[in-house]
């Protein structure tokens, strides 16, 4: 597969992570997507692709692309024999400014583009995106698409704010601190979240730390599971355990398995750090 990222130039920069191309075969037809502390923006290019949410019974097909608010639960994608799309990885917060409702309406329910940007706009980015000269162009296109649509968002200065200390300490911040630094009520910090982010404070907390224990794990070699669990914070190993069947549905063994089939099926694929195969 082909894959092209950059990160936006400011203000941008402080919404998005990262920009990118992707296109090729998938190295899977369902991939399985544990949630993470960051939302996500497709335009798709190519064939249809479907989703599956954790709340959802059957899977839903996106032709002209999604906008996937910071879920917390997994999420299985299902690709065509090629796919291709432009799309950005977006802070937890970062969607808000482009949103035409409450985030916490989208939380865990991914809806087609068009929806949030409307279908004649999303048709002319689409057939802009198709003519250009490639994939730099593209992230350009997008990039421009996303300074048009950028607006004023009421909270957004303090759910930043609060969201970076929560990122910063790997979900280790005790909310009441974030709450008394603000100089807000519990239940308005949680209200501007929800609002933007489309969970708690709480809840994003809880999804850094779970972030940060993957990403901590090297698939090829041994895992002292309590050390691991220990370090990221979890009071014990059946916590830790509990808290990755809740994100992914899986047993912490049962993961690695299935990363270890991916990095023996797939070295070195683009994929290879977060998706899952799910076949």
């Amino acid at each position: 597969m082909e894959y092209v990222s950059r990160v936006p130039r400011p203000p941008l920069d402080e919404l998005i992570d990262d920009l990118y191309f992707l296109e090729g075969s998938p190295p899977y037809a369902r991939l399985m997507l544990p949630p993470m502390p960051s939302a996500l923006l497709i335009v798709n290019l190519g064939a249809p692709f479907r989703i599956r949410a954790a709340t959802a019974i059957e899977t839903a097909e996106y032709a002209d692309g999604c906008v996937v608010t910071m879920p917390t639960r997994a999420l299985e994608f299902g690709y065509p024999l090629r796919t291709r799309s432009v799309g950005a990885h977006v802070k937890p917060w970062g969607l808000a400014p482009f949103l035409p409702m409450p985030a916490a309406e989208l939380c865990d329910r991914p809806v087609a583009v068009e929806q949030v940007w409307g279908r004649p706009a999303v048709a002319e980015l689409r057939d802009r995106l198709a003519m250009a000269d490639g994939p730099h162009e593209m992230l350009t296109l997008l990039e421009e698409e996303f300074m048009r649509r950028l607006r004023e968002t009421a909270g957004l200065g303090l759910v930043r704010h609060a969201s970076s200390v929560i990122a910063a300490t790997s979900g280790a911040v005790a909310i009441g601190d974030l709450r008394a630094a603000a100089g807000v009520s519990s239940t308005h910090l949680a209200q501007r979240f929800k609002e933007l982010i489309g969970v708690t404070p709480k809840r994003l907390a809880r999804t850094h730390r779970f972030a940060a224990a993957v990403f901590a794990i090297d698939p090829a070699g041994p895992i002292d599971w309590g050390e691991l669990a220990g370090g990221a914070g979890y009071f014990d190993q059946a916590h830790f355990g509990h808290e990755f069947r809740v994100f992914t549905g899986l047993t912490p063994t049962r993961y690695i398995e299935v990363r270890r089939r991916f990095l023996r099926e797939h070295p070195g694929h683009v994929l290879d750090s977060w998706p899952l195969p799910a076949d």
